[in-house]
């Protein structure tokens, strides 16, 4: 029988990253509730999706974590177009470049078009990271604190949960207001954007930094699809190229392009950095 039941929305393109299948953090229910309610024409997986660091580790993978990959291996076989681009977490896969397995194509970085003739460059992000590239030992210490604020998020949200209060994510809280985390991701799209501009593409969709966003910097489109550890968000693309990040913990959009935001014609007018 098949592993896909009822398919709540058809979308164009969905793009996902960091799901970082193989950890405690994963929020496994809402991934595979997301897989099995919503079809694509092309289904990107911009990397982080298996964390190898962790599996070398401590063999970490439970039945739900088969289940996510049995969907997205199913998809594929009836006809969806799977790219998986990995990142610094799954970075073992990057020897396999070019190739296709199961009917799944693997490559270090991508160009997608949309339905309105826009052209996004697809890639990870850990290589605008200069942690990742100048001290990659830096960043293994700081997967380990990372580890740990996500064991310490599950209990806080388990005693919030039972007073009535709602998710939230203690990691992506102090990212957000510990000062260098801050400047750290600032820096890091304004790489993003100007490789996009390098490469005169309309704008680039990334993962890494675990922060969904949607921004413009100067003619350039900087989308981060954000991860299923903390925020358990996707972006997608709808018929006709209209882009959407989606919150799939509280099942509401972050931000949508619309034609007085965001549109292809739009992008010829410089906003500076300024949020969509």
């Amino acid at each position: 029988m098949s592993l896909l039941k009822r398919i709540n929305k058809q979308y164009k393109s969905i793009f996902i990253s960091d799901v970082h299948l193989g950890t405690r953090g994963c929020k496994i229910d809402y991934l595979l509730d997301f897989l099995k309610t919503n079809e694509a024409e092309n289904i990107y997986l911009l990397g982080d999706i298996f964390d190898g660091w962790r599996l070398k580790k401590s063999w970490f993978w439970p039945k739900k974590h088969s289940q996510a990959v049995d969907i997205i291996l199913e998809k594929a076989k009836n006809g969806t177009r799977v790219v998986y681009i990995p990142g610094n977490h799954d970075e073992d896969f990057r020897s396999f470049d070019q190739q296709k397995f199961a009917n799944i194509e693997i490559v270090n970085e991508a160009i997608h078009e949309t339905e309105d003739g826009r052209k996004f460059f697809l890639i990870h992000g850990d290589a605008y990271d200069d942690v990742c590239i100048k001290a990659p030992w830096i960043a293994f210490i700081g997967d380990i604190l990372y580890t740990f604020a996500l064991r310490l998020n599950t209990h806080i949200n388990r005693w919030r949960s039972y007073f009535g209060y709602d998710y939230w994510s203690i990691s992506a809280w102090l990212k957000l207001k510990v000062k260098r985390a801050v400047q750290f991701v600032s820096d890091f799209e304004k790489k993003v954007a100007q490789d996009g501009i390098n490469r005169n593409v309309d704008g680039v969709i990334c993962g890494h930094v675990h922060h969904a966003e949607i921004k413009k910097y100067d003619n350039i489109l900087y989308i981060n699809t954000g991860d299923w550890v903390e925020s358990c968000t996707a972006l997608v693309e709808h018929n006709g190229g209209r882009l959407e990040l989606l919150d799939c913990i509280r099942d509401k959009s972050l931000i949508s392009e619309s034609s007085n935001i965001i549109s292809h014609e739009s992008l010829s007018k410089p906003t500076s950095g300024q949020p969509a």
